[in-house]
């Protein structure tokens, strides 16, 4: 019994360091399957008339500011879409008091680099999206647009 007592606890020990990985894994794939089926739905758009898109969009015009350094001026006109109409009141109501003054901190917080290829204005927009979205008490922005654009150096 002596000699098979460092078998019998390797083998446990295996079996249980087998049965956790398997565990472990199981988790992940399920906690990525949902998070996959999150984005998915997140993602996908609603094709709406050209009647609902303006019921649902508010634009916030004039934005003139610098950007990050201070070499540079940017002046630009946002459009902002949310998911329902209730959003859009509340957009509405809190624009010019926590939205405005979050858009003008993202964009000190912005080097002009930042704004010039499309892909770069893609990514400014996702962040500035995340940053109202949070300050929106109910709905979010599904999406967000740059209708005008001048950056201009000092």
């Amino acid at each position: 019994m002596k000699k098979m007592l460092p078998w019998l606890s390797t083998i446990m020990l295996g079996i249980t360091l087998i049965v956790l990985a398997v565990v472990l894994l199981v988790d992940r794939t399920n906690a990525d399957e949902s998070s996959n089926q999150e984005v998915a739905e997140s993602t996908a758009t609603k094709h709406l008339s050209a009647d609902e898109i303006v019921e649902l969009t508010s634009e916030i015009t004039d934005i003139k500011t610098n950007l990050a350094g201070y070499t540079n001026i940017v002046q630009l006109n946002l459009a902002f879409q949310v998911n329902s109409k209730e959003a859009k009141e509340d957009f509405e109501k809190i624009k010019e008091i926590q939205i405005k003054p979050a858009i003008l901190q993202k964009l000190a917080d912005t080097q002009p680099e930042q704004l010039e290829s499309g892909k770069n204005r893609d990514l400014f927009l996702s962040e500035l999206t995340e940053l109202i979205n949070k300050e929106l008490p109910s709905g979010r922005v599904t999406e967000s647009k740059i209708t005008s654009i001048v950056v201009a150096g000092l």
